[in-house]
């Protein structure tokens, strides 16, 4: 049985909103983009790296699977995170059939929380959510996520989407792991408390 986890840039305010390019998400006059490149370090790439070379799929909404297809689908294999994108199964949580797909795409339809609830059943190990903010949230309102890594970058970004909003479930988590950088982004991880 796979697990759904949830790997998301944010800032001290909770902002997920347009973290990797000025023009990714401009909604609602977003004008902040691109807040995590010039923050980052060693130690949020490597673990970053990490989360995508050991995931065994990424689970995405259709605007962050376009955003990184067109990022990343033609970029260098020899970097071992971008080898690891483009190979494994990505599944896309949409209505509509996927155009120009990236290698080993699937689209998934049937409601949020049974076709993801299928998937997790036939996957070993992680389905990463990479951003996906309104996936996220839908996932969030579903109970349907196992595990929380949220990099916290030390800025205020005053508006934009946040990870969560009013339809979220009551879950409980335990603290797992937390890694500060040297660049002050604090990493933490955060694992579903299950009933036994």
């Amino acid at each position: 049985m796979g697990r759904i986890v949830v790997v998301n840039f944010s800032s001290i305010d909770g902002v997920i909103q347009s973290p990797l390019s000025s023009d990714e998400d401009r909604d609602d006059g977003f004008a902040h983009g691109g807040w995590v490149p010039p923050r980052s370090d060693h130690v949020v790439d490597g673990f970053m790296q990490d989360a995508t070379v050991r995931a065994a799929g990424m689970l995405l909404g259709r605007r962050s699977y376009e955003i990184l297809r067109d990022a990343w689908a033609g970029a260098d294999d020899s970097v071992p995170a971008i080898a690891a994108m483009n190979r494994m199964p990505k599944y896309v949580v949409t209505s509509s059939p996927l155009e120009s797909p990236w290698q080993n795409s699937h689209a998934i339809d049937g409601g949020l929380p049974y076709a993801v609830v299928d998937l997790a059943a036939r996957t070993d190990g992680d389905l990463v959510v990479f951003g996906a903010g309104t996936l996220v949230r839908g996932l969030a309102a579903q109970d349907l996520v196992d595990e929380y890594r949220i990099l916290i970058f030390p800025l205020v970004l005053g508006a934009g989407k946040r990870m969560f909003d009013q339809e979220s479930r009551a879950a409980s988590f335990v603290l797992s792991e937390s890694v500060v950088s040297p660049g002050g982004v604090v990493i933490l991880t955060y694992t579903r408390e299950r009933e036994v």
